[in-house]
């Protein structure tokens, strides 16, 4: 779709570059730290620097970009407290996730989990691939509980989640363990056991909270 036509699809020029600079702090084009240039910006999205000022303001309000001193807006870098507050909130969100897709995910929706439970096999050996996966795995379990409040905040909790840095697929280790976790995951859920499904995502977080806190305590 040519560029101009992208951007009338939006209400506002302003609009179309807040999501598209969401978007790449979302995917990691725009790293924790990366400074973010309201020029720079412009002539990237090949718009006024009115409406990149705009997104840059509703981005800083969101909590996604910071102003520091001598280098303007940067993307945010999550300290510690603010990393385990995230993991907090998506061990709640997950394990409701969780028991709703036990009680209301259709078949094709747990056939399409159970799925991906080969291709995540196939790719242990790949850090990259794996974490990707694992966004759309999580993805379709927040699809599969049918409540759109719960992944309307699952999908603003997900935004935050890519400030931290790295991903825990690094770690010795937890590739298999994740795996072998959203094994149990799905199977709570084919088997339509909302409890056990729920314990299986909050231990699901719990454990990925522990290799991020592996993975903060590494060497930069």
């Amino acid at each position: 779709m040519p560029a101009d036509t992208v951007k009338q699809s939006y209400p506002s020029l302003g609009e179309y570059a807040y999501e598209r600079l969401r978007a790449d702090i979302r995917d990691g084009t725009l790293s924790p730290g990366s400074r973010v240039r309201e020029k720079d910006v412009a002539e990237r999205l090949e718009i006024s620097r009115t409406p990149v000022r705009e997104a840059l303001r509703r981005l800083e309000a969101d909590g996604f970009l910071t102003f520091e001193p001598h280098r303007g807006m940067v993307v945010v870098q999550l300290d510690h407290q603010s990393i385990m507050e995230l993991y907090a909130m998506r061990e709640v969100l997950e394990g409701t996730a969780a028991a709703l897709a036990a009680r209301h995910a259709s078949e094709a929706e747990i056939a399409i989990l159970c799925e991906m439970l080969n291709r995540e096999a196939e790719i242990a050996a790949h850090p990259d691939q794996l974490a990707a996966h694992n966004v759309q795995f999580h993805q379709i379990l927040f699809r599969a509980a049918h409540n759109r409040y719960l992944l309307k905040t699952a999908n603003a909790l997900r935004d935050s989640m890519a400030l931290m840095r790295g991903t825990t697929m690094t770690v010795a280790g937890r590739a298999d363990s994740a795996l072998d976790e959203h094994t149990a995951l799905a199977t709570a859920i084919q088997a339509r056991d909302a409890t056990g499904a729920e314990a299986a995502a909050r231990a699901h977080i719990q454990n990925a909270q522990r290799a991020r806190l592996k993975l903060l305590l590494e060497p930069a």
